[in-house]
């Protein structure tokens, strides 16, 4: 929706349009050290906001998108000419169907996991990471970057019966490059506390265009070259 915002400014239309944000969350984002900096990039962009509403039906004859009131189940009923929809995420089918997963809670499909070690706490042999892993934390690239080093060490101390004790802890980390606006981005990082765990010596907390281009030039680099490489 910011990207949108420029876009039509620069075409001369965004005085006809109308951008509008409906989450089912409470707040524009779930870490609190962000929250300020984003509600000052929709107030300066004109965007309004509607919380705590979850999308249920999409009538595509008549334009219009149902929503409901996540407090009481009310109905709300907007019109749209254009809709982008990020849809609940989910475990895969097989992993929610197994007996791995979690069977109720807010992580009820995903791998059960303890969130520090990554150990499966009925099926010691198993741990998980990434996607399919019930951890209260974004499912980011950046997560899983931190916790795959944890799980690589616990399993390894596993299969030499050293002690649990032994084995390194996830902190949550995660990572979520918020792109303001052309050359503009807000990097977040933060912990299962919601805490800042900032790369930079900088407040990341501020717009920069430094963190846009790190998004559109190092982060790709640093995915393809060396995640995927295994190289960090």
């Amino acid at each position: 929706m910011y990207l949108a915002d420029d876009q039509f400014r620069k075409a001369g239309v965004r005085d006809k349009t109308e951008i509008m944000f409906v989450s089912g969350m409470a707040t524009i984002f779930s870490a609190p050290p962000y929250i300020p900096s984003l509600n000052a990039v929709i107030e300066r962009k004109g965007i309004t906001t509607l919380f705590k509403h979850d999308l249920v039906e999409v009538r595509p004859a008549s334009k219009e998108a149902a929503f409901a009131n996540v407090n009481d189940g009310s109905e709300l009923v907007l019109h749209y000419d254009m809709m982008h929809i990020t849809p609940p995420m989910s475990a895969p089918d097989f992993v929610k169907r197994s007996p791995l997963a979690n069977t109720d809670g807010a992580l009820k499909g995903w791998v059960k996991a303890d969130k520090h070690t990554l150990q499966h706490p009925d099926y010691p042999n198993v741990f998980a990471l990434g996607d399919a892993a019930g951890l209260p934390t974004s499912k980011t690239g950046a997560a899983i970057r931190k916790q795959a080093p944890v799980l690589v060490h616990n399993l390894l101390a596993l299969m030499r019966n050293e002690l649990a004790a032994r084995f390194d802890a996830y902190t949550g980390y995660t990572s979520c490059p918020l792109v303001t606006g052309y050359g503009k981005l807000v990097l977040a990082e933060f912990d299962y506390d919601l805490k800042r765990k900032e790369t930079f010596p900088i407040d990341q907390r501020k717009e920069r265009r430094s963190m846009y281009l790190l998004k559109a030039y190092g982060l790709p680099l640093l995915y393809w070259q060396g995640m995927l490489k295994g190289r960090m």
